[in-house]
């Protein structure tokens, strides 16, 4: 059996094969429901991640330069 979140509804899987309106009703109503996010807060998510991103990059730039600088210190590679 299927139970919605709600659940108020239980329907079994062969009444989503039976009956396939229903159910593109129910995913209708579901997308009325979708809040999509404003301009403004999704230029603001775009360059949260492109900022961290650039830091991410950033850090693990130094740590494998540090890395290989002491790979190379300790086995005299590149002298």
């Amino acid at each position: 059996m299927y139970f919605s979140m709600d659940c108020a509804v239980q329907t079994t899987q062969k009444e989503f094969l039976v009956n396939p309106a229903k159910f593109v009703r129910e995913v209708k109503q579901e997308s009325r429901k979708i809040i999509w996010p404003t301009r403004k807060e999704a230029l603001v998510s775009v360059v949260m991640v492109l900022v961290l991103a650039s830091v991410t990059s950033l850090f693990f730039v130094l740590v494998d330069g540090v890395i290989a600088w002491m790979v190379k210190a300790i086995l005299g590679i590149g002298a």
